[in-house]
């Protein structure tokens, strides 16, 4: 690898290295073989990852039924207007970047993607839809995450009617039996020896696109034949030994074409890397700034349809890694390229795993945010109300006091239980603006509940760089869930409680930032005690 003009000396080195001894051991066949020895020598290990491994050959087996996905497809869009993808994580993220990135397509339903407990987002599409002429695509591989099912819940309260429905999940859920005891219009049984955050090819991501009318064959043969798995391997050792050098702020650049595909990149790195205190963590969506911002644990991927200006000389200048095309620069020739993209970083990661010595296809800190909501939900439905962690500081303090423990490599989080809506998008990405600038931080933020079933691995699991705000605000409405003691406003503060709990019981610098009842003049509120710190 000729890496003379994207490494500085030393890193150049050791990423040369790495790929020398992915080369040697052979790294490529091996994960192609399904090899579990590529990432660990335990038998108990190797039989969990052996059966999370189908993702490699799972666009062959999606080949086989697109007739049949076109089929549903075909009788799908004489009935319905709308189709809406329930789900969390790996079940949802895939159909949000093809929903965002082809839009509605001629003679097909509009693609919406549901996976916040929010009830003020959730009003929203209940104005947005026309309940009767929407199919609800239920995506839970075990069938019993909360979330979907609390989305069900919600939706056939409503429609009460099975016919609205589809499942996707594994052979034998609970959600199998949901849907044949309330006649769900189809399940389709997805292949279990595949991870959610693996699963873009399989029916979890080909049938919402099927379902908006896109050209799946097109997506799964381009994954198939038209990755460069060789410049795929030497990727994957490069982040993997650049997060073993301290590089381990992966900076996306993204063309704005596909920029939703950061959310997808962002789960399955985070989830698959951020454990037993290692991880490389995931910066997607901060603007381009100069240089000298820039911390000395950055490393920056540009991924583009065609030529994009993303000023790259000026950051090689500057001596920040930079990785692009031929080995590293992930340059799309068109759209359904994306088919080989998600292919591409499925493999890469799995690779940086072999290298940072961790096995990629295990989540073991995501159920802490879950059990501790469990909790909290069982102390509401026996007194009534959940307990009060709001803190006795006054914003300012709270901002102040936390911004006095970031110090160099630390990255700063947003986990943000408030309603997604393109004026809080644009607030909080000058607060991340002005925060990246102030610090020399990195900088993420995300949407919970999703980013429980991404990041939130990671700012558990991974190393103690993690400076969090998670910030919430009152909701402007509420919804009862059908059969529960609790509403969608209860559990989502009940989910933020729990991730709260659960960080802290990890060590994690975390605090709780109230925005109170108007979430915009809260957000102004918020920066202002930034700037005055």
């Amino acid at each position: 690898m000729n890496s003379a003009e994207f490494f500085p000396d030393g890193l150049r080195d050791r990423v040369n290295e790495a790929i020398a001894q992915a080369e040697a051991e052979k790294i490529k066949q091996r994960i192609l073989d399904k090899d579990s020895s590529v990432w660990t020598t335990d038998q108990s290990v190797a039989k969990m990852i052996e059966n999370s491994l189908g993702w490699l050959t799972v666009a062959d087996e999606m080949i086989g039924v697109v007739e049949d996905l076109r089929q549903f497809a075909d009788e799908v869009r004489q009935k319905f207007r709308h189709v809406m993808v329930c789900g969390m994580g790996g079940s949802s993220l895939c159909p949000e970047v093809l929903a965002r990135t082809f839009g509605q397509q001629p003679g097909f339903p509009e693609l919406l993607v549901l996976d916040s407990t929010d009830p003020d987002a959730i009003a929203s599409f209940v104005q947005r839809i026309e309940i009767e002429k929407c199919l609800f695509v239920i995506a839970s591989k075990s069938g019993t995450t909360t979330e979907p099912n609390v989305f069900y819940k919600f939706w056939y309260d409503r429609v009460k009617s099975g016919a609205n429905f589809v499942a996707i999940t594994d052979p034998g859920t609970p959600l199998v039996e949901t849907a044949k005891s309330h006649g769900f219009r189809r399940v389709f049984l997805n292949q279990p020896d595949i991870g959610g955050r693996y699963s873009a090819f399989s029916y979890f991501g080909m049938l919402p696109a099927a379902l908006m009318g896109l050209d799946i064959r097109t997506q799964l043969e381009r994954a198939k034949n038209h990755t460069d798995i060789d410049a795929t391997l030497k990727l994957g050792a490069a982040i993997g030994e650049c997060a073993n050098a301290g590089r381990d702020k992966l900076t996306f650049l993204i063309d704005p074409k596909f920029a939703t595909f950061g959310l997808w990149i962002e789960q399955l790195i985070a989830e698959s890397t951020g454990k037993q205190g290692k991880g490389i963590v995931p910066v997607v969506g901060e603007s381009l700034t100069d240089p000298s911002v820039y911390g000395d644990d950055r490393v920056f991927v540009a991924i583009s349809l065609g030529e994009a200006d993303f000023n790259l000389d000026a950051l090689a200048a500057a001596r920040h890694p930079i990785m692009r095309h031929p080995i590293i620069h992930r340059q799309l020739h068109d759209i359904h390229d994306l088919g080989a993209e998600f292919f591409a970083w499925e493999f890469a990661t799995a690779v940086a795993g072999w290298r940072l010595g961790i096995n990629p296809f295990d989540q073991p800190n995501v159920q802490e945010a879950k059990d501790a909501t469990k909790e909290l939900l069982a102390e509401f439905t026996k007194q009534g109300h959940l307990p009060d962690t709001r803190t006795a500081a006054s914003l300012e303090d709270s901002v102040k006091q936390q911004l006095a423990q970031i110090k160099p490599g630390d990255y700063i989080a947003f986990l943000n239980f408030i309603e997604e809506i393109p004026e809080v998008d644009h607030k909080l990405q000058e607060i991340r603006t002005r925060l990246r600038d102030m610090t020399h931080c990195a900088t993420t933020a995300g949407y919970g509940p999703r980013f429980l079933h991404s990041t939130g691995q990671l700012h558990k699991g991974g190393p103690n760089s993690g400076v969090f705000f998670q910030l919430g605000a009152k909701d402007k409405t509420d919804f009862p869930v059908p059969g529960e003691a609790y509403t969608l406003s209860v559990l989502k503060e009940a989910q933020a409680s729990g991730d709260f709990r659960a960080l802290t019981a990890r060590g994690r610098r975390v605090v709780k930032i109230d925005l109170g009842d108007d979430l915009l003049s809260g957000l102004e509120r918020f920066e202002h005690a930034i700037s005055s710190s």
